[in-house]
């Protein structure tokens, strides 16, 4: 706001000479300024040509003037008709030789398209000043030029000989006239400013609603994100890219380096016009990198990138749960053991008049680490803080405490080593109350100002005042504090300060140019080094996988994902049939030795039927009640398992791809974990199970015969397993000893002396019982000791337990042989008959019984736990989908690098060819 105020002062100012002999040369001044209204800096405008010293004119001076006058009205009049005539002319040339755009109008949000419609240009037109009210303004424009004048004939002689400044009589009338020029052009200058600033606000408010309106839903398509927020996006997801591709990221961003409590924070606050960051007297509170990214829009928000809150910074407290949400990031991300960390924290803060930039704000440098402090501190901030400056297109925002002695600096030598040239530097001097107050010599903040000071080079040097040190200023304050300073300092009234040098807004106004302009210049250079990285890929794409389409791990988790639920619903394709063998397959398989073992062999000991039966039947219902329903239900769970292992690791010719093997077993094996068999199936299976067991009657001899079959098989499965037994224990016979030329153990001879006596028992007894008697062992001991065998009693116990079993099974299997025929006595009961088939009855009972348990496990497998199974398969499916981890853990290889490479590339190439049609455009 104090731009305007010494515009003209600063032209003027000049000392008092009384010599008339003394002529300076010719003074041109030019001077650039920013206004709010088009963001760019205005055309420079020569303003006057002062010259200093005598000047002899001729009479009828003020005649001449006045004729000069009238000829600049009638070169002006001419100059602005001929210049309109050849500014048309060079836009309709311009306009002839741009490309069509039409194609990208899609980039420009709709609501470009549609302002006519919601916004009231005729009130808008109305609001601007119209001829009349600016014919007021001639008069003022009037006192100007008589001010001017009046100050030109303070120089002027009054005839040849005189000066204008004599020191005797006409010094006190030149002093008062001279205050009367300048307390008028100040009256005008603040006059202009106030006009200038209604305008601002006017403006600031019409966009503010602009924006509302937009925002409440001004069109029914989603509005496109704006350009600094599509710039920050793609700062992010280049800061996140393996450069083992030579694609740094040398996009532009605003780096704020400075010392320790140098007031680097309360710029940026300055420049977001919030109190955003923790803030603390002399403690070093920036632990991490803060990237802020400043946008325009109607509400005054701030939010972080990974979170979908807003704070409204224009509450209080939501401004301290940011500020505290701020220190609790920055706290979490500092390792154990250090003092500061690399990790980068963004924040988006948006509202109405806000420069669009990226500013990245740095731990402050530190010249010496205290007690409480990692021993590495001081060298990990330079290394955080050149990481960011070595960027050749970062534009540094040097801070410097104005407060304290300039020769205490350490940022300044950082900042000259990094930017040696001062292309890309804005040096900013902060506290400049402080420092008017404190330093001796004003000239020495002109110093600075100037970078005579300082050995480092800038692009432009700037002093702020951010507030009297209170952590409780608001911003508003602050800005009424700074502009009273600047309006009252003695370093702009004497023109150590420029007025385009001063105040934050102007600051904020400068970098936000700099920083577009670095914008343009670099969005090119990162397009064709992403287009070369690209075309690098590709072509070793082609050279390795010549027949494969480029896909990146989300893509091909999504084609491993459809191919494990194309195989979970083969399950539901398995046909009943399958599903019942294998069931009663397995069932048999696990249920056999106890049947054969506790259920058969122990009744079949009995001397009746009568017995057999009822020992039968009491074993069935002991066995029902409380183990078969489960191991059925087991048996049921690891045929669902074996099932969909086979179909998950099959593999399918040439269409099978290794490189999901790892993901579909992890699938296979977090779905099985995550499964659980429904528990009232052992309930419903155990009063199925119990009723096909009581059933005995046969209905047909096809049925028999099955029975017979299935007796069968069983006697003779374990009847080779007996024999197997007894050829370990007893060794190999004669013809392998001939053939093989293999003996027998020493173990083994006793083994097979003791078989033998115990095969001469069996025949002179051939219904003797399954054990033997004391007096039995005895006798079979002595007559080996008589032939020079010792033996011991458990060797013969054991011996005869396996030569008793083959026994048993051989007289088994005949018994069958002799039911084939018994059907007949089975339906008369064995009445008349010394035949009995009570074993054929239970080993039919026990097949029935098979049968009917899979068929039940087969329909609950098909209607329920393939279904439920299949569901836990989607859930880990999106499960393993968000845990990013974990698909980085199952898609590994070279060749899911390589695509994951080529689309992170493709990606921000085709991000950075947008945002280099938005520069353009806008």
């Amino acid at each position: 706001p104090l731009q305007n105020l010494h515009l003209i002062s600063r032209s003027i100012h000049h000392p008092y000479y009384p010599s008339s002999k003394f002529q300076r040369p010719p003074l041109r001044i030019s001077i650039q300024l920013f206004s709010s209204l088009n963001r760019l800096p205005l055309r420079k405008t020569k303003l006057l040509n002062v010259k200093y010293g005598y000047q002899f004119h001729r009479n009828f001076w003020l005649a001449r003037l006045a004729s000069r006058l009238l000829k600049l009205r009638y070169l002006i009049l001419g100059s602005a008709v001929g210049g309109g005539y050849t500014a048309k002319k060079t836009y309709d040339q311009w306009k002839d030789m741009m490309p069509d755009l039409d194609e990208y109008k899609w980039i420009v949000p709709d609501f470009i398209w549609e302002l006519d419609e919601h916004i009231d240009f005729e009130k808008l037109i109305k609001a601007i000043p119209d001829a009349d009210e600016l014919a007021k303004l001639l008069p003022d424009f009037d006192k100007i030029g008589e001010s001017f004048t009046s100050l030109k004939g303070l120089f002027s002689p009054g005839s040849p000989g005189e000066t204008a400044f004599r020191a005797t009589d006409q010094g006190y009338d030149n002093d008062k006239q001279y205050k009367k020029v300048i307390t008028i052009l100040q009256n005008l200058s603040l006059k202009y400013q106030r006009m200038l600033e209604r305008l601002e606000k006017e403006n600031k408010e019409l966009r503010k609603l602009v924006l509302q309106r937009d925002d409440k839903g001004i069109h029914q398509r989603k509005l496109k994100k704006s350009l600094i927020d599509m710039y920050s996006e793609v700062l992010d997801i280049l800061s996140d890219y393996d450069a083992s591709y030579n694609t740094q990221d040398h996009l532009p961003r605003v780096v704020v380096v400075g010392d320790q409590s140098a007031g680097k924070t309360s710029v940026l606050e300055m420049i977001a016009q919030a109190r955003i960051f923790p803030r603390g007297s002399g403690e070093m509170m920036t632990r991490s990198p803060v990237k802020v990214t400043l946008s325009e829009g109607p509400h005054h928000v701030a939010l972080f990138k990974d979170s979908s809150r807003e704070f409204d910074l224009t509450k209080e407290e939501d401004l301290a749960a940011l500020r505290h949400e701020i220190e609790i990031r920055m706290r979490n991300s500092v390792k154990e053991g250090c003092t500061v960390s690399t990790e980068t924290i963004s924040l988006s803060v948006k509202g109405p008049g806000l420069q669009r930039m990226v500013l990245v704000d740095l731990p402050g440098v530190i010249s010496t680490v205290t007690s409480g402090m990692a021993p590495d501190t001081k060298e990990t901030i330079f290394s955080i803080s050149k990481a960011y400056m070595q960027n050749p297109n970062a534009i540094i925002l040097c801070i410097q405490d104005g407060s304290v002695d300039a020769e205490r600096s350490i940022v300044t030598d950082l900042v000259s080593q990094m930017d040696p040239q001062g292309k890309r530097t804005i040096f900013v001097l902060t506290k400049v109350d402080l420092a008017e107050k404190n330093v001796a010599s004003p000239s020495r903040i002109q110093q600075i100002i100037e970078g005579k000071l300082f050995p480092m080079k800038a692009l432009g040097y700037f002093a702020v005042v951010t507030g009297k040190g209170n952590s409780s200023e608001s911003i508003e304050s602050i800005k009424e504090y700074e502009e009273e300073f600047f309006q009252n300092s003695k370093l702009l009234k004497t023109c150590m300060l420029k007025a385009h040098q001063v105040t934050t807004k102007n600051l904020s106004l400068a970098v936000s140019d700099c920083f577009w302009k670095m914008v343009r210049e670099s969005v090119e250079q990162q397009a064709d080094a992403f287009k070369a990285t690209r075309f690098n890929l590709e072509t070793e794409w082609k050279n390795n996988y010549p027949r494969l389409r480029e896909l990146d791990r989300n893509e091909l988790f999504e084609k491993a994902k459809n191919e494990i639920l194309d195989e979970v619903i083969s399950l539901t394709q398995v046909t009943p049939k399958h599903w019942e063998e294998i069931l009663q397959k397995t069932l048999w398989e696990r249920v056999s030795t106890h049947v054969i073992e506790n259920i058969y062999l122990p009744a079949a000991q009995t001397m009746n039927s009568g017995t057999f039966n009822t020992t039968v039947d009491i074993k069935l219902k002991q066995w029902t009640d409380k183990q078969l329903p489960n191991k059925a239900v087991e048996v049921a769970w690891e045929t669902l398992q074996e099932e969909f292992s086979r179909f998950m690791t099959e593999q399918k010719g040439k269409e099978h791809d290794d490189i999901f093997d790892k993901l579909k077993q992890a699938v296979k094996e977090e779905s099985i974990k995550r499964h659980k068999w429904n528990e009232r199936a052992e309930d419903s299976l155990r009063v199925i199970q119990h009723n096909a067991l009581e059933d005995r009657s046969i209905s047909d001899k096809q049925q028999w015969d099955a029975a017979i079959h299935f007796m069968e098989e069983t006697l003779q499965s374990r009847l080779k397993d007996t024999e197997s037994v007894i050829e370990d224990m007893v060794g190999p016979d004669w013809k392998k000893r001939w053939l093989y030329w293999i003996g027998r153990t020493k173990e083994q001879n006793i083994r097979n002396e003791t078989k033998n006596e115990l095969e001469k028992l069996i025949k002179c007894n051939e219904e003797h019982a399954a054990y033997l008697a004391n007096d039995e062992v005895t006798t079979v001991r002595k007559n080996l000791e008589a032939r020079g065998i010792t033996v011991d009693p458990c060797l013969i116990k054991d011996t005869w337990h396996q030569i008793y079993r083959r026994y048993f099974l051989k007289t088994a299997l005949n018994h069958c042989n002799l039911c084939r025929r018994g059907f007949y006595y089975y339906q008369r009961h064995f009445v008349d008959s010394e035949l009995e088939c009570n074993d054929i009855v239970l080993f039919w009972r026990i097949q029935r019984m098979l049968a009917i348990t899979a068929n039940t496990l087969r329909q609950q497998l098909t209607n329920t736990e393939v279904r439920r199974l299949e569901k836990n398969v989607k859930e880990v499916l999106e499960d393993f989908a968000e845990d990013n981890e974990k698909k980085v853990k199952l898609l590994t290889g070279k060749r899911v690098q390589l695509a994951e490479d080529l689309s992170k590339i493709f990606l921000k190439y085709s991000q950075i060819l947008l945002l280099q049609s938005w520069t353009w455009i806008v």
